[in-house]
């Protein structure tokens, strides 16, 4: 495994990040705990959650199972680089009851306690935000992580699903205030079919000193050579991918990409992983591995060389939108 600084921090992580999604809703608790001993033996040390997996009437089930895991001993906590989540609403499905959910001080003081319960610790690694609150200032979302960071609950913050500019806006605040390193981590959408990122989300981090964790970097399994198992009479295509392939543009483009890596005797989930690994700004992806089998494929992709010719190739299927801030203007 390979490791790398998480942002301008002196924080090292594994270059893949290991996805707990699926823990509790489609992987149950004994197989989830193979797959975290699997990683952790692979050498993946930085692992990711949020307190509404689960989902449903199940929501923080997820961070319920890998407490449990923690609690197994064997260093398994201090192994671990542990990110979760704050924003979702935490109770019965349907409107939040008035300060549970988003990022308002009292709920991430309500929230950040609940999972450190449920995950059976005294401190996370990476708080981040699941979404931006427009409702509330970050001069307050700040004032409430300070709390946090005295307190030792928690040691850096990270956004998910921000946009560039507030990407930009919560950092100038953070040093406005002083006393913080601000944002240390962007979790955002970004693979191979889906390249809008690259114009303001990572030149943003890259220029705050945010790493940058590309989440779904099989676009829904889209990349991981859906076409070819459908045709083997494998595992077919659903939701998102069913979706994407019933548009005959984007199968003929999908069918592209399995063609230029069939070439090549290569397998289009690892080739997906490993182009990610290429680009600047890229701490490492988050995988979600259902099975043992799966996260061994996501492990062999850190060792995949992409060649110049492959490269190429990929860009010419899927290009992406160009350097900003050309690609707004022509």
């Amino acid at each position: 495994m390979e490791y790398t600084q998480l942002g301008r921090t002196g924080l090292k992580v594994s270059r893949l990040v290991l996805g707990t999604m699926n823990f509790g809703p489609q992987t149950d608790e004994a197989d989830s705990h193979s797959i975290m001993d699997a990683a952790l033996d692979a050498g993946i040390n930085f692992f990711d959650t949020a307190n509404v997996y689960g989902w449903g009437e199940n929501k923080g089930r997820t961070e319920t199972i890998i407490g449990n895991w923690f609690a197994k001993g064997g260093d398994r906590r201090d192994r671990v680089v542990l990110a979760t989540k704050v924003y979702g609403n935490m109770g019965a499905d349907g409107p939040a009851w008035p300060n549970h959910d988003k990022l308002s001080a009292l709920n991430i003081r309500r929230a950040v306690d609940a999972s450190l319960k449920r995950l059976q610790t005294d401190y996370i690694d990476v708080y981040q935000f699941h979404h931006v609150d427009r409702n509330t200032p970050f001069e307050e979302i700040w004032q409430a992580i300070d709390v946090l960071v005295q307190q030792g609950k928690v040691l850096y913050v990270g956004s998910s699903n921000f946009p560039g500019y507030k990407i930009a806006q919560a950092n100038e605040v953070a040093a406005r205030r002083g006393g913080t390193i601000g944002l240390v981590s962007e979790q955002c959408l970004y693979n191979l079919a889906e390249r809008r990122a690259e114009m303001e989300v990572i030149p943003a981090a890259q220029d705050y000193g945010l790493g940058v964790i590309p989440w779904s970097p099989l676009h829904g399994g889209l990349l991981g050579g859906v076409i070819k198992k459908e045709v083997e009479g494998g595992r077919r295509a659903s939701g998102r991918a069913a979706d994407s392939l019933a548009n005959a543009a984007i199968r003929d483009q999908i069918q592209a990409y399995e063609d230029l890596l069939d070439k090549h005797g290569l397998e289009p989930g690892e080739v997906a992983l490993a182009w990610l690994l290429t680009r600047p700004g890229v701490t490492g992806p988050i995988v979600g591995p259902r099975t043992a089998e799966q996260l061994a494929s996501a492990v062999r992709a850190v060792e995949l060389e992409l060649s110049e010719e492959v490269l190429t190739g990929l860009d010419e299927i899927f290009p992406g939108p160009g350097p900003s801030p050309e690609a707004f203007a022509w």
